[in-house]
């Protein structure tokens, strides 16, 4: 009997391995199809000469160069992770290597000022935004993609980011963005990053979160996908980085951290029960056309191996899993030149902001985060497991969904 139990739970092994494997094949594929187009022409100084860009019905009057670096910032903040792996003789190992080659590249012709690419710093209040999706992705591989730059390249990212000082960020969740960047800046041992921009940010986003796992987007609360776009990565990340960089202030750093991060966890409970038993979650809110970064809390708490007790990695593979497939396997989400079109699940220009180009939509990327896991991580070997709304649709017993409080309290250090 003991023979037979164990050949079982053998077999179950090998299934859960055959089917992440299958899972981690079709999220490279997916991956590299986003990316691939936008590193191969940055890394050659060609992005802006050869992007095939698409605006808004009702983009306003800003200098519509900012696709660009919305594009870039964007796709690295969510490919990081992947990059950061070691490289290795597989055919996955291989497109990761030349996607990093390509984005060490790029990130030079970024700031070079005689680079076809130089991004677009300082020209509008949308910088800001993409800068910090650009300090964002230097913090998720700080090793693999910040490290490696050369001297004169790190010291024009940390003159562009100084730069973006001059902007007054809206009241809302664009106070992360500068936040982002200087809790970076901290961590890459610049002594005058702005203390102050962290810490207001820091109190602020405790007088904006407003329970259960939800933040307000400024003093208001509005019932969109920001507390996944921005709210949740962003505050965490600023908070490590400052922890990072061993900085002494007011605030106690890994105390907030583990607050916020408990309260990112209940969010991604939240996200979870979000996705219908057919893989398609709910539409509202908006910015709505950055499509699966409104899974970015669940995919960042994969990512770092913190996912609640409440979720497990085959089922959350598997609900993530379910949703690409639905948003890109059936519907045309790429233009004739492999960009992304404007759009939730398909090309579907009328639901743009006034906001939004097509480079915006590489928030997209985010969801991606968990490939940063190498292959034999659990989340990609663990045999899939039905989610929640699979088992309460389909009769079964499933877990019972309650308010969540915090428990970290935090006072200033002096």
């Amino acid at each position: 009997m003991r023979k037979i139990l164990f050949l079982m739970l053998f077999l179950s092994s090998l299934y859960g391995m055959a089917e992440g494997g299958a899972d981690r094949r079709y999220w490279c594929d997916i991956t590299y199809r986003i990316a691939h187009p936008v590193l191969d022409a940055m890394s050659r100084g060609e992005l802006q000469k050869t992007m095939l860009t698409e605006f808004s019905p009702t983009f306003d009057k800003r200098d519509r160069r900012v696709a660009y670096m919305e594009c870039f910032g964007r796709l690295m903040a969510g490919i990081a992770p992947w990059l950061a792996l070691p490289d290795d003789g597989t055919k996955e190992g291989k497109m990761r290597n030349e996607l990093r080659q390509q984005a060490l590249q790029s990130y030079r012709n970024a700031v070079n000022p005689s680079s076809p690419d130089y991004l677009c710093w300082g020209i509008a209040g949308q910088n800001l935004v993409d800068a910090a999706y650009i300090a964002e992705s230097f913090l998720r591989a700080y090793d693999a993609l910040w490290m490696p730059l050369d001297s004169v390249t790190k010291q024009r990212y940390i003159k562009e980011f100084k730069k973006l000082r001059k902007i007054d960020p809206p009241y809302t969740n664009w106070l992360l963005f500068s936040s982002t960047i200087e809790a970076f800046m901290a961590k890459a041992g610049v002594n005058d990053y702005d203390q102050y921009r962290v810490n207001s940010t820091c109190r602020k986003m405790e007088e904006w979160y407003v329970g259960d796992g939800w933040y307000a987007d400024g003093p208001s609360f509005a019932f969109d996908y920001y507390s996944s776009y921005v709210f949740h990565p962003m505050y965490l990340e600023t908070l490590q980085a400052m922890q990072d960089a061993k900085a002494n202030t007011r605030i106690d750093y890994r105390k907030y951290y583990e607050r916020a991060l408990a309260r990112a966890q209940k969010h991604s409970i939240i996200l979870e029960r979000l996705i219908s038993p057919e893989g398609t979650f709910p539409v509202f809110g908006r910015s709505i056309p950055y499509r699966l970064a409104a899974m970015q809390p669940l995919a960042l708490m994969a990512w770092h191996e913190e996912l609640p007790a409440e979720l497990s990695c085959g089922q959350v593979r598997a609900a993530l899993t379910a949703v690409i497939h639905r948003m890109f396997d059936h519907q045309v989400n790429f233009n004739a030149k492999g960009y992304l079109t404007i759009g939730f699940c398909g090309s579907q220009p009328d639901i743009a902001d006034w906001y939004t180009n097509n480079g915006s939509l590489y928030m997209t990327s985010l969801v991606f985060m968990p490939l940063g896991l190498p292959a034999d991580n659990k989340f990609w070997t663990d045999a899939p497991q039905k989610w929640t709304q699979q088992k309460a649709w389909s009769g079964e017993s499933f877990p019972k969904d309650h308010q969540w409080k915090d428990r970290i309290t935090t006072t200033d250090k002096w």
